[in-house]
């Protein structure tokens, strides 16, 4: 098992910026591949972004590009993701996810093998 614990979400307004950590347990997430999804209501997780162990490579969804930005710290065992210019369709339960992805499960949920609770963000226009 991998511990994930996301944290840093809440409410902001459209434009706003917010930046999410996700805090690993143990040394296998060093080892790991690491992504973000989000989940509206009623619907599945969609992929944001991801990134290798060792801090590449790094992939986006298309919508997110040029204002998202996904980061690690090995010293922390951590990931983070930076989001800028946030718009109203951000709000979503966010997650953290961890893994052996290759080929095109990177941006797919089932890439990933543990996952974290989840942190709400929501962005009111």
């Amino acid at each position: 098992q991998v511990p994930l614990v996301e944290s840093g979400g809440g409410a902001v307004q459209a434009g706003d910026s917010l930046r999410l950590s996700c805090a690993a347990s143990g040394p296998t997430f060093l080892h790991l591949a690491a992504g973000w999804f989000r989940r509206t209501a009623g619907g599945e997780r969609k992929f944001i972004a991801a990134i290798g162990y060792s801090g590449s490579p790094r992939y986006y969804e298309e919508s997110v590009k040029g204002r998202f930005t996904i980061s690690r710290d090995i010293n922390k065992n951590a990931i983070y993701l930076q989001m800028n210019s946030l718009k109203g369709d951000g709000t979503a339960v966010y997650y953290c996810a961890a893994g052996a992805p290759y080929g095109s499960s990177w941006y797919e949920a089932g890439g990933y093998n543990y996952w974290g609770q989840g942190t709400q963000v929501t962005v009111s226009s």
